[in-house]
């Protein structure tokens, strides 16, 4: 098999990264137009995170964060977002990095994007080492509700039963 000396996995993967920045900017600067809302998993420990310590107490691995009603101040930059939520009636800063997030959904319309992060970036904290510019495989992965929902399944969340679409599949015929 020959070199991929272009990177295609990395340049899937920042194009990926640039719909959650982008969508994130649009709500950082107009809000949440009708029901959407965002689910966002990332890893707690990866370089460039901030949590406040209690936080990273509860969620040492990996955290999950809700966009949807009580947030603020969200502040998108090139590499991270910055929000303010409350956990359990204290409000909390976090800085999360793009490289650290697992997944994004979007439950209202049935959207997801998910990132496997390398070893490199999982465990470099944990180890001391500055992570690595990560080349995962990323893919779009909406929730197969998407397709067969009937009005007696219940939504999906995150990580349930997920499938990968091949891009083929949106394309005009």
């Amino acid at each position: 098999m020959a070199t991929d000396h272009i990177r295609y996995d990395v340049l899937v993967h920042d194009a990926l990264r640039g719909v959650l920045r982008r969508v994130l900017t649009d709500a950082a600067a107009h809000g949440l137009p009708g029901e959407h809302h965002f689910f966002i998993t990332f890893l707690s420990k990866a370089e460039g995170v901030k949590l406040s310590p209690r936080l990273l107490a509860q969620y040492p691995e990996e955290m999950t964060i809700i966009l949807q009603h009580q947030f603020w101040d969200l502040v998108v930059s090139e590499d991270r977002f910055e929000v303010g939520l409350s956990f359990g009636g204290v409000p909390e800063r976090l800085v999360v990095p793009f490289n650290a997030i697992k997944s994004f959904f979007d439950p209202s319309v049935q959207f997801g994007l998910t990132f496997e992060p390398s070893e490199a970036t999982a465990e470099a904290p944990a180890k001391g080492l500055p992570a690595a510019a990560p080349a995962p495989a990323a893919a779009a992965v909406p929730a197969p509700a998407a397709v067969d929902e009937t009005p007696e399944d219940p939504p999906k969340q995150p990580g349930e039963g997920a499938e990968v679409v091949r891009l083929d599949r949106f394309r005009k015929k």
